[in-house]
Order: C-alpha cells, then sequence, then structure tokens
C-alpha cells in the first residue's frame, strides 16, 4: 500500500494547483512514422485527501480505509498507529474534523471515519496487539513533563525512534485530561489503560505521582538530553460573582476529576453550570448523573457562537439539560442566581440590556475555561509565557531555550485530545532531528483532491452506517457508554464508501478506456503505468478516472 497523500511520487512532477484542470478534447492524431504526436500525454498523480489534510493528528486516513477495505484490519492497525498511539480513544472522543471536509457528504454522507478507527482500536485489544518493538537505543534521553494525550504521544514517537524516555506526571494515573476530564459514558477506562499500557510496552517508564517544579534541575539530575512539556491546562479561570458565597461553588475542572475519581459527592436539587464549552456540556451531563434532579446551562452567546461542538449540546439537550442562551450571571443567592438578559451588537459582542431574571439553583458549576500552571518554566532562560501559554516555534514546538519542547494545551493551540496527539508525534520528530544536530521538515503537501476534480457518476449512494446510542431517559441514570461501536460488517461498509479522492485504487477504468492498449498493469498493488510509445494523448484514460488520479499534462 503506498502511503498515500505523503511527499513521495511514483510519477512526473504534478502541474501547480492553478493549472487548467478542464478536460482536454480527444486529440485523434493516430499514429505516425516515429511514434505517436501529440501536445499533452496522461501522468498517474497522488493528491492529498481532504480527509488527510483535516486530520490534527496527521493520520493517513485513505490508506488504513482501504486496508479495512481489502479485509486487512490488523494491518490498517498498524498503518494508523504509525501515526496515533490512540485509535479506540480517538474513536470515541475526536471531533472527527476530517468528517467535515470528506468528500462523500457531497453525494451522501461523510464517511464514519471515526467509527471504523474505534473498530480497529477495539479490535487491537481485543486480539492483543502490540507495536512492534523498538530500534536499536540511540543512548539519548528524553523527559516529558505530563501523561495526558500529547505527552503520551511524544513519547510513544521517541521510543519507536530509539530513544530512552521518561515520563513523569503528578497525577496518580497515566491519562491527563483523557482520564480526569472525559467522562467514563464518552472513554471507558478500561479502553484508555489498554492503549496507555500498550506505549509502556514499548519501554516508556511512566513515573506517576512525581511533580515538576523545576524542570532544569530535573533535567540536569537526571541527564536528560531534551525535555517536551505537555503539562495540560488544569486550572479552572475564577470568575468573581457577588454573593457567591451565599450558595455552592464549584470549578468544572475539579468536579470532573472527582468525578472521575470517585470522589465526588452527590448532588441534589438543582445545577446551574456557567459556561459555553465541551466542559461545561460535560460537567452538566455529570451532574445529572450524580443525582441533580434538574440541571442548566447559563451562556453569554448564541448557539452558534458556543466553543463546545454541537453534537456535545444536542448530547446535553437529548438528556434534559437546558441551556439559557445570551445570559450571564449577575449574582447568587443561597438557592437561585440573577442572570442579566444580554444582546449582540452589530459586530456579534453580547452586551448587558438591564433586564434580569431569576432561575433556580442550588449549585453552580463554574466552567469558564482552563489554564496551564507554567510555573516549572518561569525559570527557565529563553522560554517566553504569555497569558499562561508558552510561546514555541510553530514548526518545531521548540521554546526559545535549546532543547526545550513544549506542545498540547500549554501552547496555543485548538485543546482538543487530537490535536494535542498531533503535536506529540511533531515534538518527537523534532525532537529526534535536533538530538542528530539537524532540523526536521515536514516536507511539501500534494495539491488537494476537492470533490469537484472527482467524477461522482462512478459511485452509487450508500447511506452511512450509523452507531446505536442508549436512550437517553435511561442513560442519565449511569456512567455507561452512551455509544456503541460499528460491527465488523459496518465498518468495512463505511471503509468501502471512501471515494479514494486523488489517489489510484486500480478499478481499471483507465486500462478498459485505453484505445492504443497504452496502459500497462503492474499488478494488484502496483497500480499502472504509461507506454508512451503507444500513447496519442486522447485523454480518455483521464477523463473516465473517477477519483482523479490521472492528469493530462504538456509533452515534453
Amino acid at each position: 500500500m503506498r502511503d498515500r497523500g505523503s511527499s513521495r511520487r511514483r510519477s512526473p512532477t504534478v502541474p501547480g494547483p492553478d493549472r487548467d484542470l478542464t478536460p482536454p478534447a480527444p486529440l485523434g492524431l493516430g499514429r505516425l512514422r516515429g511514434g505517436p504526436v501529440r501536445s499533452q500525454r496522461p501522468v498517474y498523480v497522488d493528491l492529498l485527501p481532504p480527509c488527510n489534510a483535516g486530520c490534527p493528528a496527521g493520520e493517513n486516513i485513505q490508506a488504513w480505509l482501504a486496508l479495512v477495505k481489502a479485509g486487512r484490519a490488523e494491518e490498517a492497525w498498524r498503518q494508523l498507529t504509525d501515526d496515533n498511539p490512540f485509535p479506540a480513544v480517538h474513536g470515541r472522543v475526536c471531533y472527527h474534523p476530517c468528517e467535515s471536509v470528506c468528500n462523500r457528504a457531497e453525494l451522501d454522507d461523510a464517511v464514519s471515519i471515526h467509527g471504523v478507527e474505534r473498530h480497529l482500536g477495539d479490535l487491537a485489544i481485543e486480539h492483543g496487539w502490540a507495536f512492534a518493538p523498538p530500534p536499536e537505543p540511540t543512548g539519548r534521553r528524553v523527559l516529558v513533563v505530563g501523561s495526558g494525550p500529547s505527552g503520551l504521544s511524544a513519547a510513544y514517537h521517541l521510543a519507536r525512534l530509539g530513544h530512552d524516555v521518561t515520563v513523569r506526571d503528578s497525577g496518580e494515573r497515566p491519562g491527563g485530561m483523557m482520564r480526569y476530564g472525559i467522562p467514563a459514558y464518552r472513554l471507558p477506562r478500561d479502553v484508555l489503560d489498554a492503549e496507555v499500557q500498550r506505549i509502556a510496552g514499548l519501554g516508556v517508564h511512566l513515573e506517576q505521582g512525581h511533580r515538576v517544579d523545576d524542570l532544569e534541575a530535573e533535567r540536569r539530575s537526571g541527564g536528560f538530553d531534551a525535555v517536551f512539556v505537555a503539562i495540560g491546562a488544569h486550572l479552572s479561570k475564577r470568575v468573581d460573582i457577588p454573593h457567591q458565597d451565599a450558595g455552592r461553588v464549584l470549578d468544572a475542572v475539579s468536579f470532573l476529576r472527582n468525578a472521575s475519581a470517585g470522589e465526588q459527592e452527590p448532588l441534589h436539587g438543582r445545577v446551574a453550570v456557567y459556561g459555553g464549552g465541551n466542559t461545561a456540556m460535560d460537567a452538566a451531563r455529570v451532574a445529572r448523573r450524580l443525582g441533580a434532579e434538574d440541571t442548566l446551562i447559563v451562556y453569554r452567546r448564541t448557539r452558534d457562537q458556543m466553543p463546545a461542538h454541537e453534537e456535545e449540546a444536542v448530547d446535553a439537550e437529548e438528556e434534559g439539560i437546558r441551556i439559557n442562551w445570551l445570559r450571564t450571571i449577575s449574582s447568587m443567592g443561597e438557592d437561585d442566581l440573577t442572570v442579566e438578559v444580554q444582546e449582540l451588537d452589530e459586530d456579534g459582542r453580547p452586551h448587558g440590556t438591564g433586564q434580569f431574571e431569576s432561575l433556580a439553583a442550588d449549585t453552580l458549576i463554574l466552567a469558564l475555561g482552563q489554564e496551564s500552571d507554567t510555573a516549572l518554566l518561569r525559570t527557565v532562560p529563553g522560554v517566553e509565557i504569555v497569558d499562561e501559554t508558552v510561546q514555541v516555534s510553530p514548526a518545531t514546538l521548540m521554546t526559545g531555550a535549546p532543547g526545550v519542547f513544549a506542545g498540547g494545551d500549554v501552547v496555543p493551540s485548538e485543546r482538543t485530545v487530537t490535536v494535542g496527539v498531533g503535536h506529540g508525534k511533531r515534538a518527537a520528530r523534532t525532537i529526534d532531528a535536533w538530538l542528530r544536530g539537524e532540523v526536521w521538515s515536514a516536507g511539501d503537501k500534494h495539491p488537494l483532491a476537492g470533490f469537484d476534480l472527482l467524477n461522482p457518476w462512478y459511485f452509487g449512494d450508500h447511506d452511512r452506517r450509523r452507531q446505536p446510542e442508549l436512550d437517553p431517559g435511561s442513560r442519565v441514570f449511569a456512567f455507561d457508554e452512551v455509544v456503541a461501536g460499528l460491527t465488523p460488517d459496518e465498518a468495512a461498509f463505511e471503509a468501502g464508501r471512501c471515494l479514494s479522492c486523488g489517489n489510484c485504487f486500480e478499478c481499471d477504468g483507465c486500462l478498459g478506456a485505453c484505445p492504443e492498449d497504452a496502459v500497462v498493469k503492474l499488478g494488484e498493488g502496483l497500480r499502472y503505468e504509461f507506454d508512451y510509445n503507444r500513447c496519442t494523448g486522447c485523454s480518455a484514460c483521464f477523463r473516465q478516472c473517477p477519483v482523479h488520479a490521472i492528469e493530462m499534462v504538456p509533452e515534453g
């Protein structure tokens, strides 16, 4: 299986993205003495699928979907885990930006990429698939601070490069916000544990309960050649609410952590959550499961402006949680909140109207965002911290201190598990290059294979397979997993819905369309090549290719 969307090519250089893609008319020049006369000729190309381009973890999605379609599940899992060690986790908690750009959505519905990914992850756990052992040790030691998604991803990729990796984290168990911020009804802990232990099986040293307060001292005492800081954002932002001492106020991060650890006391009566992000939605849903009779969310902007993903808000509403849009909390009493109605100005910013309402609430949970505890880095020469985020090179993730890298929630970025895992992979590659005295570069990407380049007539309508969910009325009484996985047949069906955008999947269309027998089939998995002594440049192969794996380029 070739690396779809990678920087490697098996064909001549493809013209730039501003090329004229209008299919040329057949030339019909026939053969003359000395071979065919033509003004252009076909070449096989590899373009970048939108799903690959949209994945923050940098997965080669199209390649592992093709392997699933071919019935080669373990190979697909190994292809996937070349980039991401957490397929069972990501198949549950990733907000699948790959699907939002999937060309299949232009026909019927996007491929359930996250559903197939989860299937592969669960299959690997069921069958005990393990990573290949790492290569010979390089003799270099790397310290990773933080055992969340970004830190564990970096540790995984560094170990596979032969480095000796130690992960230190203040938490009792590894996983970071995957364990302590994502509720069990979205991510069962046995699934997380299985994928973490597989990383430990590579020889990664996981030192939990080890808080790093002085990074320079830890680096010196441990003889570490490089450091990756991935401490996450575990501190809740606070806000002063008049008379908040009159009621019970919790912060969402501590509340979710305690709930995950089984240490949160049951809730009673009416619970209000202040905020509009994914953490607010999770806090409200957990509150319902811990006994709240009524749960509502207060958010100062509109639904379109909320930072939470729409599916999170929909899930919360299905469980009976009410969301009060365009409201801010003005004060708090023993059993109620006073909120001010907001309205948007011409720039879309909310401001108060002077109109107030009273909402019943016995407990208030603050979910107004998180920030990182960057104290361990403040004494490191060259490290710049702005608004509690560490400034790094976007290309290498290195700070201003040589050998000190950072990623995940502690750097300016979107705060998701998938982004963190992508940072870990990139950091591992740049750390490895830095240790060797080199500079890592991602290389140039191929042009994007947009839907307008495809021939949709080739693909029929095939409805997306849906993952079953627990009934909303019953699921609020326990932390059982809400969403189930795809069956093997459903996963294979979804993989088969992939359009293979921009990359040959050996449909034999070009072979059958060529009137001159100029297309040579090289064998399964090897694609085709052109015999230019026969080719007349008629473009029949180009015009029929369903996935735009052929382009016409000027002769010579």
